[in-house]
């Protein structure tokens, strides 16, 4: 069964979207939140619950679903993940292949490079995602 995703309002709303989406490594429900949620509202809506899996699968979503379709959106929820709590903790952690993920997503934002992010913004985007 396809997994519905509707904009979550709240951190726990989004949350327990986030756990089925982990526990279905549903990557196609998890780029469809990505693409309804508002980049702003990650850092607020992750609470303090940012996590590798979920780190993993925003990024693998936003790779192979979102990057294609709107490279601006991928931007800024990178962007936004950034300023999560526990990000630094999760960068840390991360395994060969997710770095490599990472970057692959990278290499497309540049190539898809749109007029709502600069090279040098990917850049220095870059720089704190310690590529």
């Amino acid at each position: 069964a396809k997994l519905r995703v509707s904009e979550p309002s709240n951190a726990y709303d989004f949350g327990q979207i986030i756990n089925a989406v982990n526990a279905n490594k549903d990557k196609v429900a998890c780029a469809d939140l990505l693409t309804i949620t508002d980049p702003k509202m990650l850092p607020m809506l992750l609470s303090n619950k940012l996590e590798g899996e979920t780190f993993s699968i925003f990024i693998q979503s936003l790779e192979y679903y979102v990057v294609g379709k709107d490279p601006g959106l991928a931007y800024q929820h990178l962007f936004y993940l950034s300023k999560a709590e526990r990000f630094k903790v999760v960068l840390a952690l991360l395994s060969k292949t997710e770095k490599e993920h990472v970057q692959q997503l990278f290499d497309l934002l540049a190539e898809n490079q749109t007029h709502q992010y600069s090279l040098e913004d990917l850049e220095s985007l870059k720089k704190v995602y310690e590529l």
